[in-house]
């Protein structure tokens, strides 16, 4: 369940990747927006706020397909949706290649981290607007969720990803997602009650999201064990 290019307004082109933006972020984005509390002075603060959000999920998803490029595989789509970016890589399948492939996600956060921070110190001792002050603030702490939240080890979150990336090592392909996901349930039952516990429809919506790519994943797992084990065994002589 990820969104797809139907449904969606084509951006741009950079590097050989188009990005997409889906008919449903404009309907979440109005909604979000118009229920805003007055945090800003003016309204477009909330506006600009929100676009920075997705810029750098957008920029996260770059770095996941750029460094896919890197490797040898392909990646040529991006799309951006309300819950926030889906960039289809498909790099080599060695665990190598699929580790660099996830993790440059979250090192593009990092990157971003003491950028994000020298402006915010520079605010603080310049003679800025209280909004703009507010604003860097806010994308500061955007940019540490965002990396924090990816970096959990619940499939299918790159943190997850990268576990079983790691475990490829030792356990196989098949072994290796199965145990991830196996993780990636738990983590998302979790998330399920702790959306209802604190009554958050999102953080609910964002765990019913991860439950159902992670039961597809652990199928897949399943499907592929077997294959790998009907394959016959070769002994060089």
């Amino acid at each position: 369940m990820h969104p797809t290019r139907e449904g969606s307004i084509r951006l741009f082109r950079f590097q050989g990747i188009e990005v997409f933006l889906h008919w449903s972020w404009f309907a979440v984005a109005f909604y979000t927006l118009s229920q805003r509390n007055q945090e800003y002075a003016s309204v477009y603060w909330n506006v600009a706020e929100y676009l920075s959000l997705f810029l750098i999920v957008l920029l996260h998803e770059f770095g996941h397909s750029l460094a896919c490029r890197s490797t040898g595989g392909s990646a040529e789509q991006i799309v951006l949706w309300p819950l926030g970016g889906v960039a289809y890589v498909a790099p080599p399948q060695r665990p190598g290649a699929q580790l660099w492939s996830i993790a440059a996600g979250p090192l593009v956060n990092v990157v971003l981290a003491p950028f994000l921070f020298g402006a915010l110190w520079w605010a603080g001792n310049a003679q800025v607007s209280p909004d703009f002050y507010a604003w860097l603030s806010t994308i500061n702490m955007i940019n540490a969720v965002i990396l924090g939240f990816n970096l959990l080890p619940v499939y299918p979150l790159d943190g997850g990803q990268i576990l079983r990336s790691l475990l490829w090592y030792f356990m196989g392909p098949a072994s290796s997602l199965l145990v991830a996901t196996v993780i990636g349930f738990l983590g998302g039952l979790g998330f399920v009650a702790y959306g209802v516990f604190e009554g958050s429809m999102w953080t609910v919506v964002m765990a019913a999201f991860l439950l159902f790519n992670c039961y597809r994943s652990f199928v897949f797992a399943r499907q592929l064990r077997r294959h790998l084990a009907a394959q016959p065994v070769t002994v060089d002589v």
